[in-house]
């Protein structure tokens, strides 16, 4: 099974044309703001290693989920009541989600997980590379 934390290959064969529509499209179909939860994935011989911008979150207010291959980042802050009157303009927002997809092989055991200084590091292991064994669709 593939694993999106992996580079991508050009699956549509548009080439250049390929980037341009994931990046019109994500934030409709993915829910994504730009601004929210940078990511940088580096891959490595045993994993995938993980660095997510999370500032202003305590280690408290943050939520790691995993169902049914999808690993879901999910922080909410406090707001304070009586804040909520006093602003002009608001662009922080108090909770942002996220989800990568890991495989449906990983188990939350598997994923290792630290914060600090405003970064959640994570290590997702890579799958076993096993072939499905090829089989034929009868056809009626």
């Amino acid at each position: 099974m593939r694993n999106y934390l992996s580079k991508r290959n050009n699956d549509l064969g548009f080439g250049f044309f390929d980037e341009v529509f994931d990046d019109f499209f994500k934030p409709v179909f993915y829910g994504v703001k730009e601004n929210a939860m940078k990511t940088d994935i580096k891959e490595t011989e045993k994993g995938y290693e993980l660095a997510i911008d999370m500032p202003g979150y305590d280690k408290k207010d943050i939520n790691l989920s995993l169902d049914n291959g999808y690993l879901k980042v999910e922080a909410r802050r406090e707001e304070k009541e009586e804040d909520k009157d006093a602003f002009v303009r608001r662009e922080r927002s108090y909770s942002c989600a996220r989800s990568y997809y890991v495989g449906n092989k990983i188990t939350e055991d598997d994923i290792k997980a630290k914060y600090d200084n405003g970064i959640l590091e994570l290590f997702v292991p890579k799958q076993d590379k096993k072939e499905l064994p090829k089989r034929n669709i009868q056809i009626d």
